[in-house]
């Protein structure tokens, strides 16, 4: 497990060195700061082992083809594929290096983004994709208001956004919601979710990872989670089960953050793990999400592509990621003040995934 743990540490110091960004020492964050910076199992070792102690260990060896997470990490280990071309082009690249392709009817969930001015990701950028799975660009409605609360308003959002004129666009929950049970948690015991979802057997969760006013930071389980959930189905994750109506602010933060992850946790084995991919693209890292109309400016430069086929070592490589950037310290303190982490420690808890990974980097 330590030979792991400095793995990924080595790997993520050779990502930034290649991308001329200078890292900040995780030992230089506080106690938490650590913890995200580790596997589960790690979170309690010293974060101060060195480049060199983890001789061999070389992030630049570019994926030969798809590498499956069993055969390139271990049973207990998961892959996480990274390139630092934000383009189409390294978009569909990154896909193509997981090796998937959809058997059936693809939904490409996104976030649409809140008007006038959220750092959604461009049509520009994702199109190539969408079109090589030939996929469905999915929504629901939100639950707090906004241009996006009505079907109405967030068709024209999504076609003022240009998604309309790459994809087909489904509003999941156009046409009411269903529920799908969900098993082996402590908060919720189903998922509430746009009735849509039932017409797609293939799910590409393409997500922007940047930070969230109220889980901390915003990626892969957040785009799932929240995103494919109904406007009741948001309001019971976001008071943790206890409600399906009203307001979505919750006191009891780490309870809110357990029922995030075990909802996805849910949507997987409902649909099936061997049928969801999961990329986040970090570009334009603000410390708000693209719920936010206003976002900040972003502090820390751009980073690059990542994708794997578990949620759990995708988002927990970006927070990473994040710990080692220039310019992270809006966001960092914004994930701690949120006990972030706990989202991605309550999703391994409970199976959904892993907190150790191998970071490969696929630019050759």
């Amino acid at each position: 497990m330590k030979k792991r743990r400095i793995l990924s540490i080595a790997c993520i110091l050779s990502l930034f060195l290649m991308a001329g960004c200078a890292g900040n020492e995780a030992g230089e964050s506080s106690q938490q700061g650590n913890k995200a910076a580790t596997s589960a199992e790690n979170a309690a070792e010293p974060a101060g082992e060195s480049a060199g102690e983890a001789a061999g260990a070389d992030s630049s060896d570019a994926a030969a083809g798809a590498v499956s997470s069993d055969t390139a990490a271990g049973a207990d280990s998961s892959v996480v594929f990274f390139t630092s071309d934000i383009s189409a082009e390294g978009l569909v690249k990154i896909y193509d290096t997981l090796g998937w392709t959809p058997t059936g009817n693809a939904a490409v969930k996104i976030s649409t983004g809140e008007p006038p001015a959220s750092n959604y990701l461009r049509p520009e950028l994702i199109g190539d994709l969408v079109k090589k799975v030939d996929g469905t660009i999915v929504e629901c409605n939100t639950a707090y208001g906004g241009s996006r609360s009505s079907s109405a308003m967030h068709r024209q959002v999504a076609e003022d956004h240009g998604y309309t004129a790459i994809a087909d666009f489904d509003l999941m929950d156009e046409e009411g919601e269903v529920e799908w049970p969900m098993t082996g948690g402590t908060r919720i015991d189903k998922v509430i979710v746009g009735s849509h979802a039932e017409n797609y057997s293939d799910w590409v969760i393409l997500s922007h990872f940047k930070g969230h006013a109220m889980a901390g930071f915003g990626g892969a389980i957040k785009n799932v989670g929240i995103g494919i959930s109904s406007p009741s189905g948001k309001v019971y994750i976001h008071t943790a089960g206890t409600k399906t109506s009203g307001s979505i602010w919750y006191s009891d933060q780490d309870a809110w953050l357990e029922a995030l992850a075990e909802m996805v946790s849910g949507f997987s084995s409902h649909v099936g793990e061997e049928h969801i991919i999961y990329i986040n693209v970090m570009n334009r890292i603000s410390v708000d999400c693209d719920c936010d109309g206003h976002p900040a400016e972003p502090d820390i430069h751009d980073i690059g592509i990542l994708a794997s086929s578990d949620p759990v070592a995708l988002d927990q490589a970006c927070v990473d990621l994040i710990y080692q950037a220039e310019g992270n310290e809006s966001l960092v303190k914004r994930m701690e003040s949120l006990h972030a982490v706990h989202t991605l420690e309550h999703a391994e808890e409970i199976g959904l995934g892993s907190r150790t990974y191998e970071l490969v980097n696929i630019d050759g």
